[in-house]
């Protein structure tokens, strides 16, 4: 395996690594506006407290990482989602602030206004991700210097969209599994009814999105027909998918946790299977005007350089991450210095 590939599917790994971590983060803002009470807000809150931040470094290692070993697809992506790009920083500094502000005050018009900046943060962080994901699946409009030449409503095309709704689905049922390990009592009942409607949309919107990508998005579907064996991915990812309500009903909710995790991942790798080695497809000429992994990652050094670096930080964030989830593991229960 060459330097660029192996860098590239570093890349790919930090970014599952994220959908899966934040995405349930995610999952329980957009379900934040259906507690009944304060205090089942709160709990919602101190469901991810201790944990939320560290889940997002893996987005930072995202960046850095794009930025370092292909600083050409770097440029070109964030110069052509720039304003997606800006709308996705605030939400995630709004939803930062409103978790850590939210109690800082009695009162109810004071966390109530936070209440609904987490969930708005949370809505428009998932949809735009959502909707990033669709247009490097579809393509954007670049030159022959690789500058985007589209406009602002190019990135509003319909199976982009579609891509958005399916995210939100996505991760509202990844945070419905979690919080219902996470609650007790009444509110955890509450949130296990709350988990098969969330499977059933996201079901319903993952068909959809995979017609569509049958019929619209032919090149997708190449790699498995040249190589067969990759059908499996797409299998094994229909049976995590549909083995969550299985579990759910026969209250595994570890394991069904672990399925949607593991549902999350098959997905984005089925994004990597059908888009290699593309990494930004251009409309305009593609053959001449996308970014592939070959024609825009850094020298053989840099590369070199940077798997080192990642031997050696990986592990480490991976290490932080273990410990805050068993110290911080079990149901939340309200103290003085919860959220």
């Amino acid at each position: 395996m060459n330097l660029e590939i192996a860098f590239y599917l570093v890349i790919v790994t930090c970014l599952i690594c994220y959908a899966m971590l934040d995405g349930f983060d995610l999952g329980v803002g957009l379900l934040h506006p259906f507690a009944k009470s304060d205090e089942e807000r709160r709990i919602f809150l101190n469901a991810i407290g201790p944990i939320w931040d560290g889940n997002e470094v893996w987005l930072v290692v995202v960046g850095g990482a794009l930025f370092a070993g292909f600083p050409g697809v770097f440029a070109s992506i964030f110069s052509s989602f720039y304003t997606f790009t800006m709308i996705l920083l605030m939400g995630l500094i709004f939803r930062a602030v409103s978790i850590e502000f939210r109690s800082k005050r009695e009162s109810p018009r004071w966390r109530s206004t936070w209440d609904w900046v987490f969930a708005l943060g949370s809505l428009v962080i998932s949809f735009g991700i959502g909707l990033i994901l669709g247009n490097l699946i579809t393509g954007v409009p670049l030159n022959e210097d690789f500058n985007y030449i589209g406009t602002f409503t190019t990135f509003l095309n319909p199976y982009a969209v579609l891509v958005a709704f399916m995210a939100i689905a996505l991760f509202a049922m990844h945070g419905s599994i979690f919080l219902v390990m996470k609650t007790q009592g009444e509110l955890h009942d509450r949130m296990r009814r709350y988990v098969p409607r969330c499977i059933a949309l996201f079901i319903i919107l993952y068909i959809v999105v995979t017609i569509a990508t049958h019929y619209d998005k032919p090149y997708m579907i190449a790699p498995m027909l040249k190589y067969p064996a990759l059908f499996l991915v797409p299998l094994v990812s229909l049976t995590t998918i549909i083995s969550v309500p299985f579990l759910m009903k026969h209250q595994k909710d570890g394991w069904a946790f672990l399925s949607s995790c593991l549902s999350i991942a098959l997905l984005l790798s089925l994004v990597t299977i059908g888009t290699y080695p593309y990494m930004l497809r251009s409309t305009v000429n593609p053959e001449t005007n996308s970014l592939l992994i070959f024609n825009s990652s850094s020298s053989q050094l840099t590369l070199k350089i940077l798997l080192i670096i990642v031997a050696i930080g990986i592990p480490l964030v991976l290490a932080y991450g273990f410990y805050a989830y068993r110290v911080f593991r079990g149901k939340v229960e309200l103290e003085d210095t919860s959220y």
